[in-house]
């Protein structure tokens, strides 16, 4: 994921709603959820549901697909592990092992 990318995918998630919607896709898995579904559970209407996931969408984060009447949204796993890349590529000037270093409390 270059820079572009990674500035397109954070600010589609700086949104209580589509952070919200991200984070159920993700827990989902990869089988997704029905439209309906996401917009029952986080209590918003199929407008405002329909503008979020098209800015998820344009930002390459979820997938969509049809079937039968329903459309059927998903995480696009692939997506997020390059943007989790992107932002750790160089965490503690490489040394990967110290970033997963807990702090004592």
């Amino acid at each position: 994921m270059d820079t572009p990318q990674t500035v397109v995918a954070l600010g589609a998630l700086a949104h209580e709603h589509r952070l919200g919607i991200y984070r159920m896709l993700v827990e989902q898995g990869p089988n997704g959820l029905p439209a309906g579904i996401i917009a029952e559970r986080l209590g918003l209407v199929p407008s405002s549901l329909t503008f979020h996931l098209q800015h998820l969408l344009r930002a390459g984060l979820v997938t969509q697909r049809r079937l039968s009447r329903q459309l059927i949204y998903a995480a696009d796993f692939a997506a997020m592990n390059a943007l989790v890349g992107f932002l750790t590529e160089n965490c503690c000037g490489r040394d990967q092992a110290a970033c997963c270093q807990k702090e004592a409390s």
